[in-house]
């Protein structure tokens, strides 16, 4: 970028933290949920409105809020920047520390302006790119070691376990490593299975997940731009969920037009395949909501050229009404831009009652919307296989109560053993593990 984009995104960038957000929600995130959300008009700004809280992290002793009848522990901190979680057979806990590869250029000041602001709120902090291990201490006094399990990884992700192979999702492939139950480190260097889309990065994490049969790997790979301004070409592979046969490493689109599929699952009632996306910005405080839908085979669910179904984005260029006459909705309406990365369908037995059939959430939190929306963990009911009601804020105070603060915020989901909501907190560099008060 030149020093005179450079100058004037600096000076802009100035005014919009000076100014705050211009632009207010009409909606409450939770009267936006569901399966008709209202969608207001959308606007073309020069300067999208942007809030970010100041990260100041978390302070000795203090943690987030959680609902009734829950309990809320960290069970490792210190770490950088965590990601994901993912539960072992056995008790242990993986968890993949990621750092950006940073791999976007900047070629507008708008990009700049964006990258500036929402770095006061921690979410770029630097990560060790690699995999630690958490481990219950068995003398019972309730503490957990952590442990280097793999390292010197390209900015990890989803992790699946088959049989003996533990797969891990770098930004550019996916790779198989040996695994022992008990092991405590891998150092043998990963095998590539398939190769994955990795140009520019604007959306570099790969969610992953194992079919039933353990035959196919299911990855979420994020668009390379918010409504496609980078050129349609960077594109390729994106925005969609692959699928990945093992056997061969062979890949074929899955399901297209997702701008940011991530946090996939099995809805265990119907066995679909489920997912939460990040729709995109820069068009209004309540535009687009992001979402919660079950992932049909060769369905096409909009992006870039249409939201929500057949709303043209006119930002889309060129335009094409026969890929917009093709377009889906979304089963569920999550909110606008709460950010949602972790998904998780819980089966245990461990918490209350009423969130044993349904999925949690894991919101990373908006940039670009005054209120904040996101930020929490919130729970979605289902009946039939289908979600119903509106998200219940599950785990909250990741933010001060005048959104001026910023102490973390949910990534990744995963149940433990003993049926614990594990939570990668990847501002707070911190895992969270709730269960039920006095358990």
């Amino acid at each position: 970028m030149n020093r005179t984009l450079l100058s004037s995104a600096c000076a802009i960038a100035v005014a919009v933290l000076v100014s705050g957000c211009n632009e207010q929600a009409t909606y409450d995130p939770s009267k936006q949920a569901g399966a008709e959300p209202p969608l207001p008009g959308a606007h073309n700004f020069l300067t999208p409105p942007m809030q970010v809280p100041k990260y100041v992290g978390w302070q000795a002793g203090s943690k987030p809020k959680v609902a009734d009848g829950l309990q809320i522990e960290a069970i490792a901190s210190g770490l950088q920047h965590p990601r994901q979680v993912y539960a072992l057979p056995n008790g242990d806990i993986l968890v993949a520390e990621s750092n950006s590869p940073d791999a976007e250029p900047l070629t507008t000041p708008k990009q700049l302006i964006a990258g500036m602001i929402t770095a006061r709120s921690g979410k770029k902090a630097k990560g060790a790119n690699r995999i630690t291990l958490l481990r219950k201490r068995p003398d019972g006094s309730g503490q957990w070691d952590k442990s280097v399990f793999i390292d010197h990884l390209h900015s990890p992700f989803g992790m699946q376990l088959i049989g003996d192979t533990l797969y891990v999702a770098d930004t550019d492939a996916i790779l198989s490593f040996k695994y022992r139950t008990g092991d405590t480190s891998i150092s043998a260097p990963g095998v590539e299975l398939t190769d994955l889309p990795d140009r520019i990065n604007h959306h570099w994490t790969k969610a992953l997940l194992a079919s039933p049969d353990g035959k196919k790997l299911y990855v979420g790979v994020g668009s390379n731009s918010n409504a496609g301004e980078n050129g349609l070409d960077v594109e390729y592979r994106r925005a969609n969920v692959l699928e990945v046969d093992i056997a061969t490493g062979g890949t074929h689109i899955y399901a297209a037009g997702i701008r940011n599929p991530t946090g996939l699952q099995w809805e265990p009632q119907t066995g679909r395949l489920w997912a939460v996306a990040n729709e995109r910005d820069e068009i209004g405080a309540d535009l687009v909501p992001d979402y919660l839908t079950s992932v049909q085979e060769g369905a096409f669910y909009g992006w870039p050229y249409s939201y929500w179904g057949q709303h043209v984005d006119p930002r889309a260029q060129p335009q094409r009404p026969d890929m917009v006459a093709k377009a889906i909705r979304p089963d569920y309406s999550i909110g606008s831009h709460v950010a949602p990365l972790g998904l998780l369908f819980y089966s245990g037995k461990n918490l209350p009652a009423q969130y044993r059939s349904g999925a949690f959430i894991g919101e990373h939190g908006s940039w670009d919307r005054s209120p904040l929306s996101g930020y929490e963990v919130v729970y979605v009911a289902f009946q039939n296989g289908k979600p119903v009601g509106a998200p219940t804020p599950v785990i909250s105070g990741f933010v001060s109560d005048d959104d001026k603060q910023s102490y973390g915020a949910p990534v990744g989901l995963a149940q433990d053993r003993d049926g614990g909501l594990v939570i990668a907190d990847d501002v707070g560099n911190t895992v969270w593990r709730v269960t039920k008060a006095g358990g």
